[in-house]
This record gives structure tokens, C-alpha cells and sequence, in this order.
């Protein structure tokens, strides 16, 4: 490592190690929070755009967004089980794992992902059915999830990447990365949709190139080494500690994203039940709280290094502060943003639609319950980030399948038999109030755990 980069590492570990919380939290956290708040617009553009293509479109699109989710749950399953290890490393000075867990966790996701893609264009027409396309939607479903599907290999290398990166602090890097994509998607949307007239193709198109130049980034990043950590297939090291600590901490976030994409599919599956336009207002609204829920993951992109370095160097009181300071900032977001939805939920679903009153008048309805439940939204997210960076791997396991996994599939069974559709509307709102009260036991119980160990009590 050159001596420019050699300062710049010793720059991020200072920035970890002895910076004020709030200032670190700052310069760690908003580089990614911004990043990844274009990369929800873009997920919004594409959405747009393909609106004004028809009520079928929007469907296609909302029915293969939860697979592509899955796809990408290997990105998180290798790059946030390595970004908490890593965090723990660097707190505790041991360089040479670090490279052994950064060079496993990107070339075991990018392998295990191109098998896993290949599965799905195979039985394709299957998936989509499962995930609530109807026989209106599908011809537009298969058309654009082989292209969105096949070039998702770029987005498991870039949230692999994009975790890694910001476990050694270079939030700035992760930011470019995705702005860089997100730019280029919306700018090339309306140009392959419309202009060259390719309709939904063009917009799965867009999103492939968009991937493509993110990795790009990254690729540079690793190839110019201004990483703290080496990425050599040399180095990929799969022994029993490395792996079981990658995937203590993976598993239980590739559950929460398979959750994740389960309760979409069972969403749509519920809601397509009462037409089109039910099923296609399910894609707005989900895409408009996943702007919300991916500000807050960028943002605690900058506490997880913290709280990681900090718990690892046995630095208690920056911990505490840190999870204070996260927890005041993301509720006051989400305060925000929540009632921004609740009071505009009808303006903001008309932007999606010229002339499908029944799409707005559901998607509105959604986006108010939604917008309401957001309000705890922040609290129960960095406790899900704090016992994973922890290494605490069984209560965030619990919690962080909590949201979309123990309390919303009971909402979903339940609520619609004795609700009907406004049950469908409901199901996460409900799932989302109950998942807070779980986290706040389990943060209490953490605290009182933290406070033992802080006196010198690690039984």
C-alpha cells in the first residue's frame, strides 16, 4: 500500500477509533444515507416511467422486484456477515483475517450468485407466478426479469462491495458507487423506454447498465487498492472460524431479505386477488417505503463500523452514545418521512398513474397505514444492526425476522379472511407495531447485558 493510501486508512481508523460519536456517525453515515436514497429515486424513476406504459407494466415490474431481492440477499449474506467481522477486526487490530474474510465473503457471493440466477431463469415462468403475476402481467414479467434478473450478478458483487466498503469507513466511495448507477438509470429510462421505444425491455436495460457502471466503481476501488483489505482468490480462506463468522451474522440477514421478499410475494399474491390495479398499487407503495427503509440502512451504515470498532476495542461509552445518537436521528427521520406519506399518500400514487382512479384510491390507503407504523421504524432498525454487528447472531436473528417474518405472516393469513382487502392494506402496518414493542424487550435486556459487561462481567 502506497503511503497516499496508507494515510487515508489511518484517517478511517481514527475516524472509528477516537473521533466525537455524532461527527463519525455524520461523515460515516451520510455519504451512504444520500447514496442510497438515490438509489431508492431510481428504483422510484423505473417505476414512474414504466407507469405510463400501462396498468399491466406496473404489475410486471412490482412482481419481479421481490426476486430480485432474493438475488441480492447473497450480496447481504456474505457482505454484511463480513462487514460486522470485519468492523470487530479492525477494532481489534488483526489485519490478516480482515483480508481473509474480504477476499471469502466477495468471491463466494459473486460464484454462489451467477448459480443462483441461472436457477431462476430456468424455472422463470414458475417464480413469477409465485409472486402474484397474473396471466395479464406475465408476458411483460418473463420479458423484463431475464434482462433485470440476469445482469442482478452486478448488484450482488455491489452490495457485497458496497457492505465491505463501508465497514472500513469509506462511505464516500459506496455513495459515488450508487449515485453513479442511480443517475445513469434515470437518465436512461426515458431514453430506451420511450425515445427508442423498447418499453418495459428498455427499462430492465437501464437498470442492467446502471449495475454495471456501480461495479465499475468498486472495480476500480479494489484494482487502484485504495481498500484497507486485499481481494485476492489467494487469500479466500474457508475455514470453520471464518465461514461460521460470516454466516452467523449472513444467515440471519439473508432471512431478513428472503422475509423481505416473501411478504411482497404474499402481498401481491393476496392483493391480485382484487384485479389489476390492486395488484400494481402494491408496486408504488412498496418502492416509496423502501426509499424511507433505505435512507435509515444507509445511515446505519455509518453506525455499524462505529458500534462494531467500539464493541470490539471494548470502548462501552462510545457504544452507548452511538446507539443513542442513531436511534434520536433515524426516529426523527422517520417521524418525517412518515407523515410525509400520510398526508400526501394521494398526490404522491398519482404520479404513478394518468387515469387508474382504483390505483390510486388503494395505493393511497396502503401508503397511509405504511407511513403510519414508519414512525418506529428507525428504533427497531439499528437494534436489528446492533446485535448482528455484536455478533449476537440469535436475537438478531429473531428481530430482524420479526418485521416480515413472525408478526406479518400471521397479518397477512388472518387479516385479509376477516378484513378483505383492507386487510392486505394492513397487514404490514400491523406487522410493523407489533415487531417495535419485540425490540424494545430485547433492548432492554441488552442494555442491562451491556452495563454487566461494561463492569467487567463477560459471563
Amino acid at each position: 500500500m502506497n503511503e497516499e493510501n496508507k494515510n487515508e486508512g489511518n484517517k478511517k481508523m481514527e475516524l472509528l477509533r477516537n473521533a466525537p460519536v455524532s461527527r463519525a456517525l455524520f461523515a460515516l453515515g451520510l455519504p451512504t444515507m444520500v447514496g442510497m436514497l438515490i438509489n431508492a429515486l431510481y428504483n422510484l424513476a423505473d417505476t414512474y416511467f414504466v407507469g405510463g406504459l400501462g396498468t399491466e407494466q406496473m404489475g410486471a415490474v412490482t412482481v419481479a422486484f421481490p426476486l430480485g431481492q432474493i438475488v441480492v440477499g447473497l450480496g447481504l449474506l456474505f457482505g454484511n456477515g463480513a462487514a460486522a467481522y470485519l468492523s470487530r477486526l479492525l477494532g481489534s487490530r488483526d489485519g490478516d483475517t480482515a483480508n481473509k474474510v474480504a477476499s471469502t465473503a466477495l468471491y463466494s457471493s459473486v460464484w454462489l450468485g451467477a448459480v443462483l440466477i441461472v436457477g431462476s431463469l430456468v424455472f422463470l415462468k414458475s417464480i413469477l407466478k409465485q409472486m402474484g403475476a397474473l396471466e395479464s402481467v406475465m408476458p411483460y414479467a418473463i420479458a423484463y426479469t431475464r434482462i433485470y434478473i440476469t445482469f442482478s450478478i452486478f448488484n450482488v458483487f455491489n452490495v457485497t462491495m458496497n457492505n465491505i466498503v463501508s465497514s472500513e469507513g469509506a462511505a464516500k466511495t459506496a455513495m459515488g458507487a450508487l449515485m453513479a448507477g442511480a443517475l445513469l438509470n434515470v437518465a436512461l429510462d426515458p431514453v430506451l423506454i420511450y425515445v427508442l421505444d423498447f418499453g418495459i425491455v428498455g427499462a430492465a436495460a437501464a437498470t442492467a447498465a446502471s449495475q454495471m457502471v456501480s461495479a465499475l466503481i468498486y472495480l476500480i476501488y479494489i484494482l487502484r487498492k485504495k481498500s484497507m483489505f486485499r481481494f485476492h482468490v489467494k487469500d479466500c480462506s474457508f475455514s470453520r472460524e471464518i465461514i461460521f463468522e460470516i454466516l452467523k451474522i449472513g444467515i440471519p440477514t439473508m432471512i431478513f431479505q428472503i422475509l423481505s421478499s416473501m411478504s411482497i410475494g404474499m402481498i401481491n399474491n393476496a392483493a391480485n386477488r382484487y384485479g389489476n390495479s390492486a395488484l400494481a398499487a402494491m408496486g408504488p407503495v412498496t418502492k416509496i417505503m423502501s426509499m424511507g427503509t433505505l435512507v435509515v440502512f444507509g445511515f446505519l451504515k455509518g453506525f455499524q463500523p462505529i458500534a462494531g470498532f467500539s464493541y470490539g476495542a471494548r470502548k462501552f461509552k462510545r457504544l452507548h452514545e452511538a446507539i443513542k445518537i442513531s436511534v434520536i436521528w433515524s426516529t426523527v427521520f422517520c417521524v418525517i418521512f412518515g407523515l410525509t406519506a400520510v398526508l400526501f399518500s394521494t398526490q404522491i400514487l398519482s404520479l404513478f398513474t394518468k387515469d387508474d382512479w382504483d390505483l390510486i384510491r388503494i395505493g393511497s390507503a396502503a401508503l397511509r397505514a405504511n407511513g403510519f407504523s414508519f414512525l418506529f421504524f428507525g428504533f427497531y432498525t439499528v437494534y436489528s444492526f446492533l446485535f448482528l454487528v455484536m455478533g449476537r447472531a440469535r436475537e438478531g436473528c429473531i428481530l430482524g425476522a420479526c418485521r416480515q417474518g413472525i408478526c406479518f405472516f400471521p397479518a397477512i393469513l388472518l387479516l385479509p379472511m376477516a378484513w378483505g382487502l383492507n386487510g392486505v392494506l394492513y397487514a404490514q402496518p400491523v406487522a410493523d407495531i407489533l415487531a417495535a414493542g419485540i425490540a424494545l424487550i430485547m433492548a432492554l435486556n441488552l442494555h442491562k447485558k451491556l452495563e454487566c459487561m461494561e463492569a467487567g462481567d463477560f459471563s
